[in-house]
């Protein structure tokens, strides 16, 4: 199972369950199915969790004491709903104590170590990926609670990060492409990692730096941060075996809509990156309106951007209810998306009747919002519509965790982008270049995944990985 979530850890806090609490609500965004708070204290573990949103049930934090904790804040993109596949996932170890794990991405070799497992008597009680880093750091042969998660973790393949909470305290980890976001943060004694910038923010943490791909930290106190291992890829030429560490590949698509705007990732400000692609979204499809307006919330940004770029008046088309619809991105199947997408946004008829727009939205994937959109705009008058887009098309299936499905189901794979506006019902629709959005990244231009636009991937694929 895929996840596309958001992680939280904090090592040294006395109020280590309120703390995590707080920032799991700045990261809600990142996943609104189901969520979960797990605290150390006198060498028990106890782990609360529930389905849906974040909420501080004050009865059940009250009874959470110690200064450890991690949490997580859940979407999946495959497989059921269920309290089971909640997370944090708590495992017995005779060796290492009771350990409590929190994960965020997608393992691409997960059916092979889950049938390894299995075909060793290995018992799974979730389909989670989580359950499978959990099995193998339980029966590591290393003798220290270190060196088994450098041996768990230099055995999967693909994207996650993700917080432990042992016996020994709290740990992070990043794969060794740096595919997912992870930082680390500081507060008097307390130590913290967190998926975004925006659960430091929260909880009024100083950002300190980003856990590095393919490193393994302990979180101490009082500032300490200490790295216990790094993940290396060995490579096997004529001249011998050769370790060395893969260039980075951060998920764009982070930049363009999984992020928070007001988070700095992978050393850039949402706010700003996405203003710089609706800049360059302006330079590369110019069109003749009166107002531009995005679709909220994540093609804020991108409007503004293109709006300055034009010199056309930005507006507002639409407000967005934010009472429990949540994401229709991130919902777990299609008939959700299309419910949340009727109830999201409502037209302000004022703005829009009579009115040459251009509509500023982050992507287009299976094109069912968009159609929506557009069908809103034109009960409401607009005289036009332009739709305009500030990633390309999405052409090919994520498995890092973000929820793409097969080929079939893009919209841009059975449609070219003339009948995709035709079937949208648009005037015209334009697409942000690959280029452009390099450009706009300058010097992390050669350190992104765009697989899901190219097709391109760094890791290596199964076979029925490729066949999707």
């Amino acid at each position: 199972m895929k996840e596309a979530c958001g992680v939280f850890g904090v090592s040294g806090d006395p109020t280590a369950a309120y703390t995590t609490t707080a920032g799991l609500y700045a990261l809600q965004h990142r996943g609104e199915e189901s969520c979960g708070v797990a605290t150390l204290h006198d060498g028990q573990i106890k782990v609360n969790k529930y389905m849906g949103l974040v909420h501080p049930h004050r009865k059940l934090l009250r009874q959470m004491h110690g200064e450890y904790a991690i949490g997580h804040v859940r979407y999946s993109t495959t497989g059921s709903s269920t309290i089971e596949n909640a997370q944090p996932l708590v495992f017995p170890s005779r060796k290492f104590g009771t350990f409590a794990l929190a994960h965020n991405g997608n393992l691409t070799n997960s059916k092979t170590l889950r049938d390894s497992i299995e075909a060793k008597g290995g018992v799974f009680l979730t389909t989670t990926d989580t359950e499978i880093i959990g099995h193998l750091l339980h029966r590591s042969s290393a003798e220290s609670l270190e060196g088994a998660l450098s041996d768990a973790l230099s055995q999967v393949e693909g994207a996650y990060c993700l917080v432990l909470l042992t016996q020994q305290g709290v740990y992070a980890a990043r794969d060794r492409y740096g595919f997912l976001p992870l930082v680390i943060g500081a507060k008097e004694n307390a130590m913290i990692a967190a998926s975004e910038t925006c659960a430091l923010d929260a909880v009024e943490a100083d950002y300190c730096r980003e856990v590095l791909p393919g490193e393994i930290v302990r979180l101490g106190r009082a500032n300490r941060i200490d790295t216990v291992g790094r993940l290396q890829k060995t490579m096997v030429h004529q001249e011998g075996t050769v370790t060395t560490q893969p260039h980075p590949s951060h998920c764009l698509f982070e930049h363009v809509y999984f992020g928070r705007p007001d988070s700095v990732l992978f050393g850039k400000s949402i706010a700003q990156v996405r203003k710089a692609f609706g800049r360059q979204l302006a330079r590369e499809h110019p069109v003749s309106a009166d107002s531009v307006v995005p679709v909220p919330d994540s093609g804020i940004d991108a409007a503004l951007g293109y709006a300055e770029q034009s010199k056309i008046t930005y507006g507002r088309a639409f407000v967005r209810s934010h009472y429990g619809v949540g994401r229709t991105f991130i919902q777990p199947e299609q008939a959700q998306r299309d419910f949340a997408a009727k109830l999201k946004l409502s037209v302000i008829r004022a703005e829009v009747q009579g009115r040459r727009l251009v509509v500023v939205d982050d992507s287009i994937v299976r094109g069912t919002s968009s159609k929506k959109i557009v069908k809103k705009l034109r009960k409401a008058g607009a005289a036009e519509i332009h739709l305009r887009i500030s990633c390309p098309p999405h052409k090919a299936p994520c498995y890092y965790g973000k929820n793409f499905p097969t080929k079939a189901e893009l919209i841009a794979n059975r449609m070219t982008v003339d009948e995709t506006c035709a079937f949208i019902g648009a005037d015209s629709l334009k697409y942000l270049s690959l280029e452009g959005m390099l450009a706009c990244e300058q010097e992390l231009q050669h350190s992104f995944c765009t697989a899901c636009w190219t097709g391109q991937y760094p890791t290596k694929l199964t076979d029925k990985e490729k066949s999707r």
